[in-house]
């Protein structure tokens, strides 16, 4: 297995830069997952590793080799596609052999690893069906084991689990997580759905644009996200984004409005009383602002605002409110939510706030 090394990588479609000279250091055995919006160029960014796209500029290095100018089937990787390229006619135990049969491999040799793959697959029973005979999901099993008979360096997934309806695509993850875990190879893995980011990565890249905004670990990024877009991007229900100012009187305060006003933590207080005075952003996650509590802990604050829409989810009612124009999101227990139109109690945890510069887009 290898490191795959990304330096100032550039792709340019006629004339329009769609990847703007990214580097990326990913390391053996790591699982490394790509994601942001459709356009964002993630899956350019893949198909560049493979080999399917030529690079505009740039290196690429698979272990110590540079792999520029090396044919796909030359590179040692194995690729995963969304849709499962498997051929109709041929048996699961033929799709899965199918490259090692091209690399003239002994057969023995081919028995045994298709046998290991459909064993860590739970798909054993599957070998002589063929592919109409699968559901979607034993369908991409299939697919990823086809991958994992020809033990590669690097693993390439470009959002396999999208055409698996919802219960499938939590099954599938549990899935590819534990092949991760069992077959301890390097995968770079796409996808647009973060929640799947956050579930299977050792790290994430949340690129947008054709930039890297941000790579770390998925705490890393739910905790102390760089910018509006990541803290925006990375974590369900949405982080709430409110325009506010910084009040320095003594403390420091985020003015909302005449009527609402939150204390800042002292530990922050030095951090943003540079902007004293100036519009700003401020982002809180709905989980971090709920019906009001009983709390001792200083960076809790109350405050009272109108319900404008419920949505019951079970054991959490999101319950929405509007804060300068901005529909803000909270997450409550279902037996403590006021009725739409009425006043409630909100308990907020300021030590989970982010400060934005809108004029950058970076937190403080």
């Amino acid at each position: 297995m290898a490191r795959v090394l990304l330096n100032n990588i550039r792709k340019e479609f006629d004339r329009t830069e769609v990847v703007h000279g990214i580097s990326l250091d990913i390391a053996h055995n790591e699982f490394v997952v790509l994601v942001g919006p459709s356009g964002c160029g993630k899956s350019t960014t893949l198909r560049m590793v493979a080999g399917l796209e030529e690079i505009t500029d740039g290196e690429i290095y698979i272990g110590d080799r540079m792999i520029n100018d090396v044919p796909p089937k030359d590179r040692d990787i194995a690729m995963v596609f969304q849709n499962y390229a498997l051929y109709p006619h041929m048996t699961v135990f033929e799709n899965m052999s199918f490259g090692l049969r091209l690399r003239r491999t002994p057969k023995e040799e081919i028995k045994r690893r298709v046998e290991e793959a459909a064993d860590i697959l739970n798909i054993r029973e599957l070998l002589d069906r063929r592919p109409r005979q699968l559901s979607g999901g034993q369908r991409q099993r299939v697919a990823m084991g086809r991958a994992i008979v020809r033990l590669p360096q690097v693993f390439l997934f470009d959002e396999p689990l999208s055409n698996l309806d919802a219960k499938l695509r939590v099954q599938m993850r549990t899935e590819i997580k534990k092949i991760h875990q069992r077959v301890q190879t390097t995968i770079v893995y796409v996808t647009h759905d973060q929640v799947e980011a956050m579930t299977l990565a050792d790290r994430i890249v949340v690129m947008n644009a054709g930039n890297i905004e941000q790579v770390g670990t998925p705490q890393e990024m739910y905790e102390t996200p760089a910018t509006r877009f990541v803290a925006g991007f990375i974590g369900s229900p949405a982080m709430n984004f409110i325009p506010c100012q910084v009040v320095a009187n003594g403390g420091v305060a985020i003015k909302f409005n005449e009527n609402l006003s939150l204390p800042v933590p002292e530990d922050r207080v030095d951090r943003y009383k540079p902007f004293a005075d100036q519009d700003m952003i401020f982002g809180i996650r709905p989980e971090h602002l709920t019906e009001k509590k009983a709390h001792t802990n200083n960076a809790m604050t109350d405050f009272k605002s109108p319900v404008d829409v419920l949505e019951p989810m079970g054991m959490d009612t999101m319950v929405f409110t509007i804060i300068n124009g901005e529909d803000v999101c909270a997450r409550s227990t279902p037996n403590a939510v006021a009725p739409v139109g009425q006043n409630m109690d909100f308990s907020i945890d300021m030590s989970r706030m982010h400060l934005i510069d809108p004029r950058t887009d970076k937190v403080v």
